[in-house]
């Protein structure tokens, strides 16, 4: 990992409110929520890498 975040009290209540309503949206399946997160952070992720590559050969 690259970046380690750290988040105030506020930001842990909103990040603590947003995971409930994934899960709740996974029908309370926990391990299916985590699942689809990974793959959609993967494909951001790789879109973020395609953006920087982009950028690097622009310059």
């Amino acid at each position: 990992m690259d970046h380690i975040v750290r988040l105030d009290s506020r930001q842990e209540a909103a990040l603590q409110v947003i995971a409930e309503r994934f899960i709740a949206e996974h029908k309370g399946d926990a391990v299916k929520a985590l699942k689809e997160m990974i793959v959609l952070n993967g494909h951001l992720q790789e879109r973020l890498d395609a953006l920087g590559a982009q950028r690097r050969g622009g310059l």
